[in-house]
């Protein structure tokens, strides 16, 4: 049986400097020419205002925890081995909200407008590609 790469992001020629990034230990986001707004995830187009004239952004990594959920309970691969795992939507410093983990904190000390800094978990054979996860921030206290 083959072994389960679900939980692998695929690059494709768009997302490939995301990626690249992500391996260096750098979160991108994408911030519009047109209005200035800054966008997560990655689009060829601003939401915003549907401009064309985006570009790739090196993000702070900084971030605040905007709302959570403790996932106990995932039965897709490969989920449910991870299980519990705090599901959490954080407010990037540069102004986009985005869907991640939280990491490294028990999900009683999590509160609204924490601040976290961005991590990266490995994942796939061998943590072959990383993905940004958030932990709290050095200021934090958990």
């Amino acid at each position: 049986m083959a072994a389960d790469h679900s939980d692998v992001p695929e690059a494709d020629a768009f997302t490939r400097p995301y990626w690249d990034a992500a391996a260096d230990g750098h979160l991108l986001l994408r911030r519009c020419g047109a209005c200035g707004r800054a966008h997560h995830y990655p689009r060829e187009f601003c939401p915003h205002c549907w401009s064309e004239a985006v570009t790739w952004e090196r993000a702070s990594g900084r971030a605040t925890l905007y709302t959570w959920s403790v996932v106990h309970r995932n039965d897709l691969p490969p989920f449910g081995a991870r299980t519990p795992y705090v599901a959490a939507v954080v407010d990037l410093a540069e102004g986009p909200r985005m869907a991640t983990e939280v990491v490294d904190c028990e999900a009683g000390a999590l509160r609204v407008g924490m601040a976290l800094e961005v991590a990266f978990r490995g994942v796939g054979a061998e943590g072959a590609v990383m993905v940004p996860v958030f932990r709290p921030a050095v200021s934090a206290c958990c």
